[in-house]
């Protein structure tokens, strides 16, 4: 175990130290931060590695097994009833408690948007049950495509369509909102989870299609969001406004330990709601229909310790730490006089930080294990950290020029539905899979402060400029991993073609050889006749 806590020590802070050298690089050049942020910043930085370490140890021992294990089970009962409920409560009760989405409706304008039995509910608050509303409807629907064996691709192309069209009537200023909630709805607990009963489910079917069966479900549980959030705003009163979140004054370094302190408690909490429905879940399948030994029930829970402890260390330091510093540095980069370097500025960091995600460390070791290799870790990451550079590129173009979102969208999407018909299937499911993991609580907690401290600086509208930068980084994986996939298809018709004209030259050359033989031995027979 101290081996393997090492090794993903290291791992991971080779991931995160890129994004922080960037970030210091900034401050001793053309942005200088306050000494506050700064000791917040380096603090953050340390502490987000030791979670994200936690984190990924618990998601292999804890998380992936109880996916797998309940995923499989419920394909082995043959009752959909139960299969639909159980996907259905899941959805909902995990991701009213994802601490990305929590991270975003707290961002959210701090208005009324109805009462409800004599409470008032918030902007943030709708928002966030609106979206475990839609993750729990599309978790369904997941699970019915695969029990049926709907194709993904035709799926994803109408969903599309639905998201688009409920787009256009809904209003202006929720529009960049809703496809920022279908990426942060899946985030480091969901993805895990959702990832392991999607390789489960297809696992027990074991079909010719399991493969691709195994991936789709992340993409899937981001429609619903999007689609759930634009009907939110079809349904609002008056427009929201934004006042943003002011940064903490730190004298001392003694000030920022009492920030963490007085935070630590929040993420223990949020952590533990988040992910006791699935433990709930899996204690009474574990008692009812699995019947683990005992030392196997006892190794995945010390698996979930592990994720608990990390996801808790990582998401403070991440919004501690990393958003005040996002913020500032998005605003004083803004309002220099060549404000333009915000968009290269951008794109580096958003190179980099991808590594810093940790269900993007799940999702690739996944595709790996489940393509056998064919796909590996390594041409996964390249092409993700690509797509993230050109989203977070285009998003900080939007924030300086004030581009509306759908010149960006609507390109963007037209390229990924129209490569559905050209890309193999399992490329297809796991695009979509990647655009919402992509997004994760780096994005949420840097990112998004960056471009929102970047907009309020250059007096942009928060609303319809600054939030989007998420929208933009689930969009460019759908197109980079198609790519990815198309070229892997082209190779492996080259390849084939390649691997058919050697066997044709073979076949040559045995077909010539064993004429030479009948020859010979024609010859031979003649000789002996003669004599």
């Amino acid at each position: 175990m101290i081996r393997e806590l090492l090794s993903k020590f290291k791992e991971t802070s080779v991931a995160v130290l890129p994004v922080a050298g960037i970030v210091l690089l900034l401050h001793f050049t053309i942005a200088p931060m306050p000494s506050g942020v700064l000791a917040l910043f380096l603090s953050g930085t340390f502490l987000l590695i030791v979670g994200m370490t936690l984190f990924q140890l618990g998601s292999e021992v804890g998380m992936t097994p109880i996916g797998n294990q309940i995923g499989g089970k419920l394909v082995e009962l043959k009752n959909l009833r139960i299969f639909l409920i159980t996907a259905f409560i899941l959805g909902f009760l995990v991701t009213i408690a994802e601490p990305d989405l929590q991270v975003l409706g707290k961002q959210m304008p701090d208005q009324t948007m109805f009462s409800l039995l004599g409470l008032d509910v918030s902007v943030g608050q709708t928002l966030i049950y609106m979206v475990a509303i839609g993750v729990a409807i599309f978790l369904t629907i997941a699970v019915i495509r695969v029990v049926f064996g709907f194709d993904l691709s035709k799926l994803f192309f109408v969903l599309y369509l639905i998201v688009f069209a409920l787009a256009y009537f809904t209003k202006p200023e929720y529009l960049a909102v809703s496809f920022d909630s279908g990426g942060v709805t899946t985030g480091p607990i969901t993805v895990p989870f959702i990832l392991a009963l999607g390789v489960g489910i297809a696992s027990v079917k074991n079909g010719k299609d399991s493969e691709t069966d195994s991936f789709g479900f992340v993409g899937l549980c981001s429609v619903g969001p999007i689609i759930a959030v634009a009907i939110m705003g079809m349904l609002a009163k008056g427009s929201a406004s934004y006042e943003s979140t002011p940064i903490p004054e730190i004298e001392n370094f003694g000030d920022a330990i009492m920030v963490y302190l007085r935070a630590f408690p929040t993420f223990f909490e949020e952590v533990a709601l988040a992910l006791s429905p699935i433990i709930a879940v899996y204690l009474f399948f574990q008692v009812v229909y699995l019947k683990l030994p005992k030392i196997s029930v006892a190794k995945t829970l010390v698996g979930v310790l592990y994720t608990y402890i990390g996801l808790v260390i990582f998401l403070t330091a991440a919004n501690v730490g990393f958003m005040p510093a996002g913020s500032f540095m998005g605003g004083a980069l803004a309002t220099l006089p060549y404000n333009w370097i915000i968009i290269p500025i951008g794109m580096l960091v958003g190179f980099f930080i991808l590594l810093a995600e940790p269900a993007v460390y799940v999702l690739t070791v996944q595709v790996e294990e489940v393509t056998g290799g064919s796909i590996t870790r390594k041409m996964m990451m390249i092409a993700l950290m690509i797509g993230m550079s050109i989203s977070v590129g285009m998003a900080m173009t939007r924030v300086i020029t004030g581009l509306s979102i759908w010149y960006l969208l609507i390109p963007g999407y037209a390229i990924a539905l129209g490569l559905l018909f050209f890309v193999p299937d399992v490329f297809t499911a796991i695009a979509f899979d990647s655009g919402g993991v992509a997004s994760g609580p780096m994005t949420a907690t840097f990112l998004l402060p960056f471009a929102i401290g970047a907009c309020s600086a250059v007096g942009g509208n928060v609303l319809m400029d600054g939030f989007g930068v998420v929208a933009m980084v689930a969009m460019t994986p759908l197109v980079a991993i198609q790519i990815l996939g198309a070229i892997y298809a082209i190779k492996s018709r080259k390849a084939k073609a390649e691997e058919s004209e050697e066997l044709a030259e073979i076949y040559e050359e045995i077909e010539e050889e064993i004429e030479e033989y009948q020859l010979d031995l024609t010859c031979a027979i003649i000789e002996l006749d003669y004599d």
